[in-house]
């Protein structure tokens, strides 16, 4: 072979990975736009029943039963969004290698009931026909039962979505002594051979079904599949074809604790105690509503709506918390929370930072500022009211 011969198989051998990598980066691109596209709709859904809830709420001539039943839709849609958030930040951690599990003694009963919660409005709005099948004695192992539950709810939720009214869904689990199975089945649209190659790719949905579907962004199986990675496992699909259903079979070691945690209860003596509460927040309806519901608690609620205003709120009040946006004006919940530490009347209160952002950068640089706790937006009123308790 001449040089000049193979000096035009190297170019073309050049330009055909080129051309490989340019259509890889084209396609990454249109999957990022479609998922944006969802992205904003998704979250846009929630907004319309919200909306019309809260006009029906305020509403002179509305009864009190269809202000409750306005209540319910608007925790209901609020709880969607939180829930769609949290999974972007978990498929965030997890691509980026960040996400912990918190492993203990599990017992798989206890967390199909959590993930068959999540997912029964889905299911049951659809009219399917849903049925588990467990084991008789207990199948119990080492493993994250709320990342476990995640899985789970995902798998079903998504079987629900793509499975016509009055489908037919399965769950069912077995064990031995080494591996841990569970198996979602539906009789549902199914899914191509192309498409079995690709539902586990982040930001992918089956484009046969998107007009069949309840919607979504893309990320459920993705995350289930960094999640099941995560506990050493494996997640598999399987379909004979469209209109055909489809299986996903989850498969987990079935490990032991080394050190088994023992299970303690804490309870509540007596009523919750009065707390002094600073609540800090550009974002009006948010402070002045957490505000009310903590008022309602029993608690004495001051709101401060920049950075000034809290730290000058502070020096007045002496609150025994102090729940401060990150994003204020003036100055930001970081610099509220150094200077508050500064002083020697800011070392006792507890500090709680509320943010949009969720990374375990963000969290690490609440902490650094004096922080002791980091809650992403929305925030739970439960898990507040836990904690000042």
């Amino acid at each position: 072979m001449t040089a000049q011969k193979a000096a035009e198989i190297a170019l073309r051998e050049e330009v055909a990975i080129r051309e490989r990598a340019e259509a890889a980066l084209r396609e990454t691109d249109r999957r990022k736009d479609e998922f944006l596209a969802t992205l904003a709709h998704e979250l846009r859904n929630p907004l319309a029943p919200i909306r019309q809830a809260a006009l029906i709420s305020k509403s002179a001539e509305a009864t009190e039963a269809q202000k409750r039943w306005s209540h319910d839709v608007i925790s209901r849609q609020v709880r969607h969004m939180s829930l769609l958030l949290d999974d972007l930040l978990d498929v965030s951690r997890v691509t980026r290698g960040t996400l912990e599990l918190r492993t203990e003694m599990t017992d798989l009963a206890t967390v199909v009931e959590a993930a068959v919660e999540t997912a029964r409005p889905v299911i049951d709005a659809k009219r399917h026909r849903f049925s588990v099948e467990m084991p008789s004695d207990p199948i119990v192992f080492l493993a994250d039962p709320i990342r476990l539950a995640q899985v789970l709810s995902n798998l079903l939720t998504n079987a629900a979505k793509y499975t016509d009214p009055a489908g037919d869904i399965r769950l069912q689990a077995t064990a031995d002594s080494e591996h841990v199975a569970i198996s979602v089945s539906d009789t549902g649209i199914g899914l191509t051979p192309d498409a079995l190659a690709r539902v586990f790719v982040m930001f992918s949905q089956v484009q046969s079904s998107q007009d069949r579907s309840e919607g979504g962004l893309g990320i459920g199986l993705a995350l289930a599949k960094g999640l099941v990675d995560l506990h050493g496992g494996v997640i598999e699909a399987k379909s004979d074809g469209l209109g055909a259903g489809s299986e996903f079979l989850v498969r987990l070691p079935r490990r032991a604790s080394k050190a088994p945690k023992r299970a303690t209860k804490v309870a509540f003596a007596g009523p919750a105690p009065r707390r002094r509460v600073l609540i800090a927040d550009d974002n009006r309806d948010a402070a002045e509503s957490l505000a009310a519901l903590l008022r309602l608690e029993g608690h004495d609620v001051t709101v401060a709506h920049n950075g000034r205003e809290a730290i000058e709120t502070f020096n007045t009040l002496l609150p025994e918390v102090a729940v401060l946006d990150i994003g204020m004006p003036h100055l930001d919940g970081y610099e509220v929370a150094r200077e508050v530490r500064r002083q020697s009347l800011g070392r006792a209160v507890t500090l709680i930072a509320v943010t949009g952002w969720g990374q375990e950068a963000d969290k690490a640089r609440a902490l650094a500022a004096g922080f002791n706790h980091h809650f992403t937006k929305p925030i739970e009123p439960e898990q507040l009211t836990r904690l000042l308790r």
